[in-house]
């Protein structure tokens, strides 16, 4: 096998095309995600069965149930029910929700780990309950918990070339795209594998970065 310098420099304008994809989806089902979760969480506190129960049930599901099962299902059935998106608006959707029940996870922990007495003192000041949360209990378990969040971002990275399964062309699909028009799937699949180790290392150090700066 002879490492061929030229097939690195053809694929790299694809590998751009595919980084620019995999981004967008991490930044956008980052967002869905971490709203969503944070939705999850405060219904799961809401007084009522009627709520929480439901609530429970749909997350117990979409946490069990594969990525590219939910995937799949987004993109190939729902428009049997007249409900149609794009490739990447599906691949988004569902990287979001999915993850969205373990940040739910990750909330309810924070919120819960906040001092009885922020509680108490909110109540002595009389605080409505939405400036409770929003003033008090929010800011403080968000704090606690955002290093939690960003390993999730780092495993949504990970997880993204599976949307290549519904004709999404991120990095590994445009790899996979060039490799079998050209033959040559050596230089760009090891493209790929060096620059998903180089943006996971990188969000590392910067979550590391986080943590400490939340600490101190």
């Amino acid at each position: 096998m002879k490492w061929d310098w030229s097939a690195v420099s053809d694929f790299m304008p694809h590998f751009w095309d595919g980084l620019l994809v995999t981004l967008q989806i991490l930044v956008l089902g980052s967002l869905v995600s971490f709203g969503l979760g944070l939705v999850w969480a405060l219904l799961m506190r809401v007084p009522s069965r009627w709520v929480t129960w439901p609530v429970g049930v749909v997350t117990e599901f979409v946490r069990n149930t594969p990525l590219l099962v939910q995937l799949f299902f987004l993109f190939y059935v729902l428009p049997e029910w007249n409900i149609t998106f794009s490739a990447l608006t599906t691949g988004v959707v569902a990287i979001g929700l999915h993850y969205s029940t373990y940040t739910m996870q990750v909330y309810r922990a924070g919120i819960e780990g906040v001092p009885v007495g922020q509680w108490e003192a909110a109540t002595a000041l009389n605080l409505p309950m939405r400036r409770t949360w929003t003033a008090v209990i929010l800011p403080q378990a968000i704090r606690r918990v955002t290093p939690a969040l960003g390993n999730y971002v780092i495993s949504m990275l990970k997880d993204t070339p599976l949307l290549m399964a519904i004709t999404v062309l991120e990095m590994l699909g445009e790899a996979r795209l060039f490799s079998q028009q050209n033959f040559q799937f050596t230089e760009p699949l090891t493209v790929i594998g060096v620059a998903f180790i180089i943006i996971s290392y990188l969000a590392s150090l910067a979550l590391r970065a986080l943590e400490r700066r939340l600490v101190h």
